[in-house]
């Protein structure tokens, strides 16, 4: 029989002292453990990243220079004072508009387009056979796997210059992400409502709007606010190749070195991005409250 302590203080930090002490199966685990994949996969990707800096060749030495800093130095000088000229600042305010209504438009598309193909790309329930799953889902892959620069460059033989074939080009690569991101939030939602509506004998057409679609639209719409993030900078970028807007501007000018034009052009992409970030966000927190 154990002698009781006399001291009752000292019995309890002696009880505390054995829960505290860390038995051996609890120890961390060692840094790197031959059976463990995640340990081989952080190697091999370390390994390919040494790799990388071997094979390529950088000069680190020419980039951190003093004549680099003084070649860039003069370059950013050259930005300075900005064309902020009426006439000019006109056709930037104009092209800021083209740029915008591009990227909405195109997301709307997008939208729409995206939840027609997450339909059949998702497996709406267990009963559901979902045929159309696999080729609907390597369609949305083909779609979002060609960039829009891409997509631009190809629209623009059939739409011509202008502002066609960019908002089509962001319609068809957005649609891809969305529908896949419509799908993954179709299939991750509670289904016992939907069931309920089956086990009544009503229609999946039904099912969808009165069951599905409620439950899953905050989250496509905060998807959708994203994406149009998303495609205000991807619209200022395919003027570029020609598809008007911001970019096609900036092209231009940046062509001919007109850098006070093209630090106008450039504070107005700023600009737009931050107005519609925050109205985005602020919108994203409002529909998931």
């Amino acid at each position: 029989m154990k002698p009781t302590p006399s001291n009752p203080a000292s019995a309890l930090v002696n009880r505390v002292s054995r829960e505290a002490a860390n038995p051996p199966y609890k120890l961390p685990p060692p840094l790197f453990d031959a059976r463990c994949r995640a340990c081989w996969f952080s190697a091999a990707l370390l390994v390919l990243v040494v790799a990388s800096f071997v094979s390529l060749d950088l000069d680190w030495s020419a980039f951190a220079s003093m004549e680099a800093a003084r070649s860039m130095g003069r370059f950013v000088a050259e930005f300075f004072p900005p064309d902020l000229s009426p006439v000019f600042v006109n056709k930037v305010a104009w092209a800021a508009w083209e740029t915008l209504a591009m990227s909405a438009l195109g997301t709307v598309m997008a939208a729409a387009l995206g939840l027609a193909l997450a339909v059949p790309a998702s497996r709406m329930s267990a009963q559901d056979p979902a045929w159309l799953r696999s080729p609907t889902r390597w369609l949305l892959n083909a779609l979002r796997a060609i960039p829009e620069l891409v997509w631009a460059a190809l629209l623009l033989i059939s739409a011509g210059l202008g502002p066609m074939a960019g908002t089509l080009a962001l319609a068809l690569h957005t649609s891809g992400v969305l529908g896949r991101l419509f799908a993954e939030a179709m299939e991750n939602i509670p289904t016992g409502p939907g069931d309920a509506l089956r086990t009544q004998g009503v229609r999946p057409l039904r099912v969808f709007f009165y069951a599905t679609l409620p439950q899953v639209l905050p989250q496509l719409m905060s998807y959708t606010l994203y994406r149009w993030e998303n495609n205000i900078r991807a619209a200022a970028v395919l003027g570029v190749v020609g598809a008007g807007g911001l970019g096609q501007m900036l092209s231009f000018h940046m062509g001919l070195f007109h850098m006070n034009k093209t630090a106008t052009i450039l504070g107005a992409m700023l600009l737009m991005v931050a107005c519609v970030d925050a109205l985005s966000f602020a919108a994203r927190r409002w529909l998931t409250r």
